[in-house]
């Protein structure tokens, strides 16, 4: 099969014919007026382009185009742009920024909040979240008391991930942990895993509980299956518990916890599949060296970021019809982590 063409967007007509991305837009919306002045040869070439490509204005474009800034404002509850999280955030951020440029809008993102009780704030005395016509929200925990003041103000926002604590219903565009966790629990089932563990971070965020939700009502057949916190630095201990519990396979939140998990087994002589299988539920939040390739599933973290923008233009000029809240599912990685539990092992 052939792969699809790629669309051809403003930023290519502004490249072929030699101007600015703005002078495409102001052709194409028949800007005439005595403020905007574009030199008739300039329109002509402009024009000639679009003619030659086929190029067809998106209809989100044109319904933004008379009655709104053409902005759209993401805040990131969590830095986006430090080196500890910028290889999580960039896949978001690149997907919001294809579908804005698709459509023809700016992107403001929001720095100037300040951080209070450890935590960034959208409200704040000199916050400008109305110079945009909505906002994306970013971040693994978002604030339910803002979401709910976003409510009832009534401004556009889209939250990337599921949110339910906003006293109303959020619009936004997630990931599918649950189905995405369940179908890992099954192919381990499977294998033959009867005692299995999910080993947590101890968060309270959506999808943490989606994760857990999906662990559980798949694991309901499994002759154990049980939930532990694991802490930061400390997996020689949850490597204890699993060992003590009997576990032959273990559901790790956090990739890193993973890394050292194997580790840890590793030190002890112990074997990934063979002694203890390790499956992890997500991205690296944080660089981690590895150079094994976990069992697990990735986040469409780019996609994501693209349909989030398409639901806001949505929102923003009515077309949305209706509360918008879309799981997306994640793609399951084959790995060499999970394996079959070695029958010769006694365990308890």
């Amino acid at each position: 099969m052939t792969a699809p063409l790629r669309r051809v967007t403003q930023r290519d007509i502004a490249r072929m014919a030699g101007v600015s991305q703005a002078t495409v837009s102001l052709v194409l919306n028949n800007r005439t007026d005595a403020d905007v002045r574009i030199a008739p040869e300039t329109r002509d070439r402009v024009l000639r382009v679009i003619a030659e490509t086929g190029y067809a204005a998106d209809p989100v474009a044109r319904r933004l185009a008379s009655r709104f800034n053409r902005i759209i404002g993401v805040f990131t509850y969590e830095p986006a742009f430090p080196s500890g999280s910028r290889d999580f955030f960039h896949p978001f951020l690149l997907g919001i920024e294809e579908y804005a440029e698709r459509v023809g809008c700016d992107l403001l993102l929001f720095t100037s909040a300040p951080v209070v009780d450890g935590r960034r704030r959208i409200f704040h005395q000199d916050n400008r979240l109305r110079l945009a016509d909505g906002c994306i929200l970013l971040g693994r925990e978002i604030d339910g008391a803002e979401l709910q003041r976003l409510n009832a103000d009534g401004f556009p926002y889209v939250a990337v991930g599921r949110r339910d604590d906003a006293g109303g219903p959020v619009p936004y565009v997630g990931a599918d942990y649950a189905a995405a966790v369940a179908r890992l629990v099954e192919a381990a089932l499977r294998h033959g895993h009867r005692r299995l563990t999910y080993v947590g971070m101890g968060m309270t965020a959506e999808s943490s509980q989606d994760r857990r939700q999906g662990f559980a009502a798949a694991a309901a057949t499994a002759e154990s299956a049980h939930q532990v916190a694991a802490a930061p630095g400390a997996a020689d201990a949850t490597l204890d518990d699993l060992l003590a519990d009997g576990s032959t396979a273990a559901f790790v939140e956090d990739f890193a916890t993973a890394v050292a998990l194997e580790a840890a087994a590793r030190r002890r002589g112990l074997t990934v599949p063979g002694d203890l299988s390790i499956v992890t539920l997500g991205d690296p939040t944080v660089p981690v060296p590895t150079d094994i390739v976990f069992t697990g599933f990735r986040i469409p973290r780019e996609e994501m970021g693209r349909q989030s923008v398409e639901v806001l233009t949505g929102v923003i000029d009515g077309s949305a019809g209706g509360l918008q809240q879309r799981l997306l599912p994640c793609e399951l990685v084959e790995g060499s982590t999970l394996g079959t539990p070695d029958p010769a092992v006694d365990r308890p």
